[in-house]
């Protein structure tokens, strides 16, 4: 189908299609012709199609939402599913393929705490590839610091492979972006060094051995200004966090920050 229009005409038709399309197949198409039109109408209905038991329309919904980026962010915290897991994991995948400031949080308690492995793995990857260049100067240290903790734990604690392994590119994509920060860089190459010798899995060992031979230069940024954000409050959410983490939950619990494991208010700019 060719998109040749953003009328709300155009918009209605499409929205129309994925709620009357009676197959898999029908819906996983009507799906990705809505993304496709990259509009704002549309972040209700593909946020709908997260929850579907349709993965092909799920992947197209997140394909969409990503493309619409910033404008989606709010909506996406909102209605960010606590009792659908799956819902839930590509919702994550959308704020990891956004990297918009607002979905810090989210990412942060999700990579740590969330009982769903699919969530901590989308989570943890995205936490590597956050638009830090958004980030004001005063709040991007410790944002970045914490994304660092987060990785870290994840590869030290967490029992499944398979999100140490997404932790690991989490922490590759990291090591670049804090290039400023060569003692963090060395913690970095500390445990992905670790991972290589003596994880338990032979994929995220290959996997932190193919890091630490990755050149580990700043990415080129684009010139995307940064949205209205209301970064203090963004910061207070990380100081809650971090006082979550020191008042409730022992040293080294592995599901610490669980009451911010699946959402938080969005951040109202």
């Amino acid at each position: 189908m060719s998109i040749t229009s953003n009328s709300n005409e155009t918009i209605d038709r499409l929205i129309q299609a994925t709620e009357q399309a009676d197959s898999s197949t029908l819906l996983v198409t009507a799906m990705e012709n809505l993304a496709a039109i990259n509009h704002v109408a549309a972040i209700p209905t593909l946020i709908s199609a997260l929850s579907y038991n349709n993965p092909g329309a799920a992947v197209a919904a997140v394909d969409g939402l990503i493309r619409i980026g910033e404008p989606a962010v709010e909506q996406i915290l909102t209605q960010l599913d606590g009792y659908n897991y799956t819902a839930r994991a590509w919702a994550i995948r959308a704020l990891a393929g956004i990297g918009d400031p607002r979905g810090l949080v989210t990412l942060l308690g999700a990579s740590t705490a969330d009982f769903a492995l699919s969530v901590r793995r989308a989570a943890a990857k995205g936490l590597g590839t956050m638009k830090w260049h958004w980030f004001p100067a005063d709040l991007l240290e410790i944002a970045q610091e914490e994304a660092l903790e987060s990785l870290l734990f994840v590869t030290q604690e967490d029992d499944e492979w398979i999100v140490r392994y997404s932790a690991v590119a989490g922490l590759e994509a990291l090591a670049a972006a804090v290039s400023n920060y060569p003692a963090w860089q060395a913690r970095i190459q500390n445990q992905l060094q670790i991972l290589a010798t003596e994880d338990d899995s032979w994929a995220v060992q290959a996997r932190a051995t193919q890091a630490q031979q990755t050149s580990w230069i700043a990415p080129i940024t684009d010139s995307e200004p940064a949205p209205d954000i209301n970064w203090e409050s963004i910061l207070n959410n990380i100081y809650a966090r971090k006082d979550e983490e020191r008042s409730t939950m022992a040293e080294g619990d592995p599901r610490k920050y669980r009451g911010l494991a699946c959402a938080i208010e969005p951040n109202q700019p």
